[in-house]
Order: C-alpha cells, then structure tokens, then sequence
C-alpha cells in the first residue's frame, strides 16, 4: 500500500498531498471510487455540497473499516450559502454521517454578491467550534485573499484552484507562499490535454512512466496538493503510484514551459454571479 506524504498547514495541522476527487461522480460512482481509493491507500477525499454525493462519501468512510482520524475528508460550501454557513456545514456533517469535517472550504467568492467576507468569519467560528480542523477557499484570487485576511486578521490554511501545465500559476503561488497558504490543485491533469505533451510523452518513456503519473508528480515536486478525479479502478491505482520517481530539474524546468496560461474552468471574477 502506498504511503502518501502530508503537507504542514499554516495552522499547525497537516493535509495528505494526495488525495481522490469526487465531482461530476454520481452517487453509485462515487461510493465505488472512494472504497476502492481507501483500499489501495487514499486518506483524503475531497467532495463539496455542490457534488451532490457528500452522502455516498460518508458511506463509503463509514464502510471502510479504517479509522476516521486516518483519513482526511473535504467539503465545500455552496455559493447560495454564504450567509448561512453555519446550517450549512451542519446539513454537510450530517450527510457525511461526521462530526467534523477536516477541511471546510468557501467553493467560490462570487464577488458579485460581496458576502464571501461574511463567509470567512462564520469559517473561523466554525473551526473554533471543532466543527472543522482546518478552513480554507477554493478559486480566491489574490484581491480576494487579500480582503479576508486583511478584515479577520486568518489567512486561509488552503487556496483550491485550478492548476495544470498549461496553467500552471506561477504568480498565485507566489501569494499563497507570502501568506503561507497551501495550494491545492483541480483539473491537475488540464482535463487530458496536458498529457499529449511531446514534452510530457518523452519523459514518461524516460521514467516508465505514463503522462498523468508525470504531470501528478510535477504538481507534488511544486509542493502542491493534488486531487485528481477518476472513476476507473485502474486509473485510481496509477495515480497514486507516483511517489518511487523524481523528475529532474531539466523535467521541471521543460514542465513549466507548457505553461500557457490557459483558464480550462471558470473565471473566479466573474463565476457565480
């Protein structure tokens, strides 16, 4: 069974840097995929409100046999649900059958709407309640870290946002290192198009290999955290398997040249409005 490193947090907790995304998985799928992620040695799942199977990743924690302070789990809260974060995590615990929840994240600002500021606050009262270890944002860009931290004085333990070769964030993570956020990865596979990299194919030969195990161990060699998504067994199995290799600083310095600054998601300025 593979053993996943973990990443410190700036709040004195730790987070596996590896871990199975669940969006877009329906119900049955996501059962299924997170049994076997456990099985094969995943300790961190990461589902939000907004997936709709927060349910079946409770089922499938509570059916594993493993111990619940092993294994990591993420949600995110709704955009609808800014104001009223605290029924909402609850609504969230209660559908993941969990008292806790280890990391809690605003899914989007939806700066539109101006309540992602109230959104943090009721994020810090949460975590002192122990309802969640850790809090965090996904898809905050730096004018949006920059509010919260600056009207609560809590800079966030995690910034998820979409990260691949073909956008590979140089400037955020710059950000995130001032304030000593961990950054965490979506799409990190650029939804398939980053593995038909020339660059990407001749270093997977190189190392024996296969593409999405070379650009998953580019995000870990980043220092990154790294959620990708699969529903196959298989694909599952190989994207864990990516902690017996390094690539070299020439792998690295010809990764980051695919960087084109290529957005394949939404837009956080103007998503949710």
């Amino acid at each position: 069974m593979t053993a996943v490193p973990a990443i410190a947090l700036n709040d004195g907790h730790t987070i596996p840097q590896l871990g199975l995304g669940v969006w877009r998985m329906t119900p049955e799928e996501c059962r299924a995929s997170v049994a076997h992620a456990l099985e094969v040695g995943y300790r961190h799942i990461d589902t939000a409100s907004f997936y709709e199977n927060e349910e079946a990743v409770g089922q499938a924690v509570a059916s594993s046999g493993i111990a619940r302070d092993e294994i990591f789990v993420t949600t995110k809260l709704g955009n609808d649900r800014h104001t009223d974060a605290p029924a909402a995590l609850r609504e969230s615990l209660d559908k993941l059958g969990l008292d806790r929840v280890d990391l809690y994240l605003i899914h989007w600002p939806v700066p539109s709407r101006q309540s992602f500021v109230q959104a943090w606050q009721s994020l810090i009262e949460l975590r002192d309640q122990g309802l969640a270890t850790s809090i965090g944002v996904s898809n905050f860009n730096e004018d949006h870290l920059l509010r919260i931290i600056e009207e609560t004085g809590v800079a966030p333990a995690v910034n998820q946002i979409e990260a691949h070769p073909s956008f590979a964030r140089f400037d955020q993570l710059q950000i995130h290192a001032t304030h000593q956020i961990v950054t965490e990865s979506w799409s990190p596979l650029g939804r398939g198009e980053d593995l038909d990299s020339d660059i990407v194919h001749t270093i997977a030969e190189r190392t024996g290999k296969t593409p999405a195990q070379v650009v998953l161990r580019w995000h870990i060699q980043r220092g990154l955290v790294v959620i990708p998504k699969s529903v196959t067994p298989a694909r599952i199995d190989e994207n864990i398997d990516i902690f017996d290799f390094e690539l070299t600083e020439a792998d690295m310095r010809a990764m980051h040249e695919l960087d084109k600054k290529k957005r394949m998601g939404p837009d956080p300025r103007v998503h949710g409005a």
